[in-house]
Formats: structure tokens, C-alpha cells, sequence
């Protein structure tokens, strides 16, 4: 009988050269993870769930008349919390990106694959929503399993049936909400109540989307993890001893329990139960070390802590660990790697706020006109007046619109100098590229060797008594000697 369950065991053991979802004819095999209760099920289910409602809400939400997050590609135009970005504000969406990159690197350096369990929509999704969707039509895992591996019947149509319709309702769902921050959420919403063919390209959007998004939440699953995602594997230059995992205590727990194989004063807390790898959504042993495939979503921690909790033996015999505190050493929290990701991603931080700084400032620049640098006309009294032409290149990206007024800072009497502009004041939208056009008019007198610095003070407001000063700058007058 003891010979018998050696092998029982070894049918039952993943294979040492294939995944856990693939059979010995490279077949794959549908995963069907058991339901697990605990503080850490407890834990990231509430998490998840402010995700998703994150998720939902954030395209509803305006800042200063603005979608709080929208993705204008169209319009080549990007707002994040208020603050829009345009197609020459390309650095500073290439800094958001950076900075996001870099906490990643840190998280993972620190606490391993925290995004893949805790934040990735693959994993929230699934787990909040198509596997309790499933479970709901379905049954439990073993009655699932039983329903693939039946023959074709009214029941199991029916059941598929309803399960993929609920899935084509809350992809499309999904969809619509994406899309939202590319198109707003407002404007969506009236183009759902149009027909598709008034705006056939968001309706074939949305259709390759829902696609997609079925696909991958409903079939392909955890095949997306192992196979397609690349951060799985990025996390091997990313991680080292020191990173807190999904680890198995494996001093504590061999030799595993093999029912009077092993002496009783030998054995280890393991019993063998294969608990750990029934509720795991890739289909790994975690007794087998640090995999690829793990994406630490917490299932065998909770369901070997029942267990021991059940035998009367200690918890954490899987928990979060580092590996170098499961050999019993100390970890090293500021290390070398760690800290460059660190550093790096507060330098990053402080380029961008001094870029978004800078940008939020008006922006001037005067051109001197094509034509000739200067003109002499006549007044209709007869005078001689030197005409000065420039071009004013004026880019503004605050908060507020501006209305320009100008004026020397010197105190030139009306008939030396006059400026003359398209309009008094001057409106500037916040975001545009505007070009204003200046007439410098005035008296030879004022010039010295046919040259005068003169300064030109720069207001907001829509006249002069009640203007706010913003800024001075030079101008170059010039005309006859």
C-alpha cells in the first residue's frame, strides 16, 4: 500500500518540463482555480474594487471644464488632473512615462510583483468579475470542469450561453468606458445614442475592443501572462534576494508528509495537500520556488494558512517573504538598485514639475517684421513718423486666459510714441500658439544714432488702471540717422 502512494502522488505532481495549463500533447489545459477565503482574498478584493470603481468613475469627473483624464489623439491633446498637454509639450509626456517606468522598477525591486496581483485590470477584472460570473452560471470548479469535459447537451449550451452573454454585456461595457478617455465620456455617451453609421470609426472601435477584451478576460486568461506580457520577465532584472515574493518556506516545510514514507520526527509542516496549487490562477506548484508564471496574487498563502490552521501547525508556511529571510538572514531594505530607481524617479519627478512650471508662465517672442526694419510715413500734419513693425509670438498655458495690454515703461508723451495693435486689449487663450501683430510709431527725436532699447511693459487686464503687470521685455527700435 506505501508503494502505491508514492506514485499516487507522482500522477498528481506538475510536470517538471511543462506549464501546469499545458498537457503532454501540448494541449492546454483550462484552469479552474478553487474559491479561497482569508485576510488576504479579503484584502485585495477590497482593493480591487476601488480600483474598478476608479475605473468607471474617473471619466465623469471634470477639472476646470476639462475630462480629468482624456486621451485627445485626434486633437493631439493629453489632460491629466487639470493640466493639458499638447503635441510640443512631447518631453514632458515623455517625463510622465518615465516617472511611471521608474516607480514600477522601484515597487518591483522592493515588492516584487505587486502590479501583477494587486493592480493589473487582467488580474482585477478577471478575478472581480468573469470568474465570479462563471462561478455564478457555472458552479464551483469541479463542477466546471465536469461541464468542459461533457458531451454536448441543452444544459451545457445554455450555460455557455448565458455565461458568454454576460461577458459580451460587461466587455462592451468595458469598451465604452475605455474609449471614454480617449473621446470623453460625454461626447460618448451621445454618440452611443446615434446610430453606427453617423460615426462608424467609434463603433468599429468599440467592436474590435469588446473583441479583444472577451478574448482575453473570458479564454485567454492566465496564456496572457506567461506568454504574452513582457513584465514577467523584466522582473528578473528588477528583483533580487532582497525582494519581498510569494515565497514557500521550504526548510520549514520538507520533507513533505508521505503518510509513513518519511519518520514522523523528520517530516516538515507541509502536508502535502496540494491546496497551494488548486486555488493558484496560473496553475503553478509555489513549492517549487520563485516562478515566472507567479503573478503574487496571495491564493496559496491564504489556503495553506487554513490548513495549517486546521492541522494545528503555525501560518506562514507560504507568506510574503524575501528570500533571503527565508534562509534566515536579514534583508537589506536600502539597496544599491533600489535607491537608483529611487533617486532616479525623483529627479525625473523634479524635471517635470519644473517643466510644468515653466510652461504654466506666459511665453513671448518678438520678431522684427519681413519687410523693411523701419518706415517713414507722414502724419497729416505734415511730421515726419518712424514706423517699427514686429510680430509677436505669444504662447500661454495657465490656468486662466489673459487679455494683453502694452506700454512703455518710460513715460514717452503721446506724440513721440504710440503703440498700435489689431485689438486693445489683446485676448490670449490659454493653450494656443497666437501671433499678434505691433506697430512701433514715433518721432526721430527719440532715436540715438539711429537706435533705441526701448522696454515694454506687458499687463492683463482690460485697461490700464485695474491691469495686472505680468512682465517687461526689450524691444530694438530703429530707424533713420
Amino acid at each position: 500500500m506505501s508503494e502505491d502512494l508514492p506514485r499516487k502522488r507522482q500522477r498528481r505532481e506538475l510536470h517538471s518540463e511543462r506549464l501546469g495549463s499545458i498537457d503532454e500533447h501540448g494541449k492546454r489545459v483550462y484552469i479552474h482555480p478553487e474559491n479561497v477565503k482569508g485576510p488576504w482574498r479579503d484584502r485585495r478584493s477590497i482593493t480591487y474594487w476601488v480600483l474598478i470603481l476608479v475605473y468607471f468613475t474617473l471619466p465623469w469627473i471634470h477639472i476646470g471644464g476639462k475630462q480629468i483624464v482624456l486621451l485627445d489623439i485626434f486633437n493631439r491633446e493629453f489632460t491629466f488632473f487639470g493640466t493639458t498637454f499638447f503635441s510640443h509639450d512631447a518631453p514632458l509626456v515623455f517625463y510622465v512615462f518615465l516617472i511611471f517606468v521608474l516607480i514600477f522598477g522601484y515597487i518591483t525591486a522592493q515588492w516584487g510583483r505587486l502590479w501583477c496581483g494587486w493592480g493589473c485590470p487582467q488580474t482585477v477584472f478577471i478575478d472581480s468579475v468573469y470568474l465570479k460570473i462563471e462561478r455564478w452560471v457555472e458552479g464551483k470548479p469541479r463542477a466546471r470542469r465536469e461541464l468542459d469535459l461533457s458531451p454536448n447537451s441543452f444544459q451545457k449550451y445554455l450555460k455557455k450561453s448565458i455565461k458568454w452573454f454576460l461577458f459580451l454585456i460587461v466587455s462592451m461595457h468595458l469598451s465604452h468606458t475605455f474609449l471614454g478617455y480617449f473621446l470623453g465620456a460625454r461626447e460618448l455617451f451621445f454618440i452611443t445614442l446615434s446610430p453606427p453609421t453617423e460615426n462608424m470609426a467609434s463603433f468599429v472601435a468599440m467592436l474590435v475592443l469588446t473583441g479583444i477584451i472577451i478574448f482575453d478576460f473570458g479564454w485567454f486568461r492566465e496564456q496572457f501572462c506567461i506568454v504574452v506580457c513582457p513584465y514577467g520577465r523584466m522582473q528578473s532584472v528588477m528583483m533580487d534576494e532582497h525582494s519581498l515574493v510569494v515565497a514557500y518556506d521550504n526548510k520549514r516545510g520538507e520533507p513533505r508528509r508521505d503518510r509513513g514514507v518519511i519518520p514522523k520526527n523528520e517530516e516538515g509542516h507541509c502536508i502535502d495537500c496540494y491546496h497551494c496549487v488548486k486555488v493558484c490562477p496560473t496553475g503553478i506548484d509555489i513549492r517549487r520556488g520563485s516562478q515566472l508564471e507567479c503573478i503574487a496574487c496571495t491564493n496559496c498563502i491564504d489556503a495553506c494558512d487554513e490548513i495549517m490552521e486546521k492541522v494545528g501547525l503555525p501560518k506562514g508556511l507560504i507568506r510574503y517573504d524575501s528570500q533571503t529571510e527565508i534562509e534566515g538572514k536579514k534583508r537589506n531594505f536600502w539597496r544599491f538598485r533600489p535607491l537608483i530607481y529611487l533617486v532616479a524617479t525623483v529627479l525625473a519627478i523634479g524635471v517635470f514639475s519644473y517643466g510644468i512650471y515653466s510652461r504654466g508662465q506666459l511665453k513671448v517672442q518678438f520678431i522684427r517684421g519681413s519687410n523693411s526694419p523701419f518706415q517713414v510715413i507722414k502724419r497729416s500734419s505734415g511730421e515726419a513718423e518712424i514706423v517699427n513693425h514686429y510680430k509677436l509670438s505669444v504662447y500661454y498655458n495657465g490656468v486662466e486666459n489673459y487679455n494683453l495690454l502694452f506700454r512703455p515703461s518710460a513715460d514717452y508723451a503721446e506724440n513721440k510714441l504710440r503703440i498700435v495693435t489689431q485689438k486693445t486689449p489683446h485676448p490670449i487663450i490659454k493653450g494656443k500658439k497666437q501671433k499678434i501683430n505691433l506697430f512701433f510709431r514715433f518721432n526721430k527725436s527719440i532715436l540715438l544714432n539711429g537706435r533705441k532699447n526701448l522696454k515694454l511693459k506687458i499687463f492683463d487686464g482690460q485697461n490700464f488702471k485695474d491691469a495686472k503687470f505680468l512682465r517687461e521685455e526689450e524691444v530694438s527700435l530703429v530707424g533713420p540717422f
